[in-house]
């Protein structure tokens, strides 16, 4: 039995509520579960140096949690004068997932920067941004392309995230805090609307794993995807 009561392959319940600030070109407030996360995507006219000249643009992800988000209050990064090793971790991934769904020749030469603020953390916080990122900017997108900024729309597949793991002996679906710190084996799974695979983070937290436990959580994953990509359709 999960703490929560959930089927093994059960999702936690999952909103995206759209237009939740006034000035980023696209925002939107995901809650998966108890894992709230606000997700603002900004459009910045011109590329990272790195790529003048190049015709690419860049789509980059910043990452931060609220002190209270947690049981505990967490000191701010900002005022121990750097991020922490986990933060960077994070928003690189992050802007990894999103960047896959982009075509970065139709973006042309400018930035859009996605920040994934966690208000309130239950496990999933990294897959929560992800998911909800893609939806801020969609929607800056879907702005760029009413405003005749783009001559053609660069975001081509949606991305979303999932966690799964064994939790108890058991391959169980979207893994809370009472499980993730539990669980033998933790993996996060990024696929594309399609179905195909970004990235797989999966690592023996207590116990090692099998090929067919692997494949199982794969199973759970794209399941969990599937239902995340739907919930992102019906906020967009």
């Amino acid at each position: 039995m999960r703490p929560s009561g959930r089927k093994l392959d059960q999702m936690r319940v999952v909103s995206i509520e759209t237009g939740v600030t006034k000035h980023a070109e696209g925002s939107c407030l995901i809650k998966c579960g108890d894992t709230h996360v606000l997700c603002t995507a900004t459009v910045e006219d011109k590329a990272p140096s790195f790529l003048k000249g190049t015709g690419l643009g860049w789509v980059t992800a910043e990452y931060g949690m609220l002190p209270r988000a947690t049981n505990t209050r967490n000191r701010r990064e900002a005022a121990a004068g750097k991020q922490s090793g986990r933060t960077q971790e994070i928003q690189r991934l992050i802007g990894r997932a999103l960047r896959a769904g982009v075509d970065r020749v139709a973006l042309g030469e400018r930035q859009i920067v996605v920040d994934c603020d966690v208000i309130q953390a239950d496990g999933g916080t990294r897959c929560a941004s992800i998911t909800g990122g893609w939806v801020a900017l969609r929607l800056a997108v879907n702005k760029m392309i009413k405003a005749g900024a783009v001559t053609s729309d660069p975001i081509v597949d949606h991305v979303a995230a999932v966690s799964c793991g064994i939790y108890a002996g058991q391959p169980v679906l979207d893994l809370d805090y009472a499980e993730d710190s539990e669980a033998g084996t933790d993996g996060n799974f990024i696929l594309t609307g399609r179905g195909r695979l970004i990235e797989v983070q999966m690592s023996a937290e207590g116990a090692t794993f099998s090929r067919d436990e692997m494949s199982k959580l794969l199973d759970h994953a794209e399941a969990g995807i599937a239902a995340l990509v739907e919930a992102q359709k019906a906020a967009i």
